[in-house]
């Protein structure tokens, strides 16, 4: 009686672990979604596709909530311990860095409004679009370590950021040169250089979770300082 009392509870646990995990990558997969359609509306000076991505920021807080919710309520409600306990606060954290990935993108499209029809030259759009690709590559990777549990995928994308810092600082110096050419450059140019200054953020958040996901496996973080290019710095400035 006892062993089958014990095995329906570690029934149940194992469904909360699988509804929790199920939630992050409904997140993940809204996150991803956001990063494309906020550079897309940038690309493309789409200010009704800009106003979507901000207005779905909401539902990615409501599903932040909801993740770190549940997983109060599991730890609450059957204590777990060592490797169960680590999926739970891992879960948790990861659905932090995805909220922050949303606000970049939220805010890259707040910015993409402010440029409007201002003159960027194709080459910085270009740029940016590639930056992009591999900030989502990096994204898309990271959560495809946390659902199959790949610590090797895991690092890889905590080995790539240095990608993301080489191509923040070539758009920098590139804006800045063009900017230079004419002062009516500048406003557009400032506003761009913040979304590249969030795209190379978000390719941060995406090493963090990398970093979870290997926690997760291992039960400790990958060993030695996190690899970083010499990345520019913007200053701080508010959503």
């Amino acid at each position: 009686m006892q062993l089958a009392r014990s095995a329906h509870t570690r029934t149940l646990f194992d469904s909360d672990l699988h509804d929790l995990a199920q939630m992050v990558a409904e997140m993940g997969g809204l996150v991803e979604q956001q990063i494309t359609q906020g550079l897309d509306a940038l690309a493309s000076r789409n200010a009704g596709l800009a106003r979507e991505v901000i207005g779905r920021d909401v539902a990615l807080d409501a599903l932040q909530s909801r993740i770190e919710q549940k997983g109060i309520n599991i730890i609450a409600q059957r204590q777990p311990l060592a490797n169960d306990l680590r999926e739970i606060i891992s879960a948790m954290h990861i659905a932090s860095d995805l909220e922050r990935l949303g606000d970049l993108a939220k805010n890259i499209s707040k910015r993409s409004i402010v440029i409007g029809g201002d003159t960027l030259p194709q080459s910085m759009i270009m740029g940016l679009k590639h930056m992009t690709r591999i900030v989502l590559e990096q994204v898309k990777m990271a959560l495809d370590s946390y659902a199959g549990r790949d610590i090797d995928e895991a690092l890889a994308v905590w080995n790539g950021d240095q990608q993301i810092d080489a191509l923040n600082n070539a758009l920098f110096h590139e804006t800045l040169d063009y900017m230079s050419q004419d002062p009516q450059n500048i406003a557009g140019c400032t506003q761009f250089l913040f979304c590249v200054k969030n795209l190379e953020r978000a390719g941060d958040h995406a090493t963090n979770i990398a970093e979870a996901v290997h926690y997760i496996i291992s039960g400790h973080l990958p060993a030695g300082e996190r690899p970083k290019g010499n990345s520019v710095q913007f200053p701080k400035t508010g959503a």
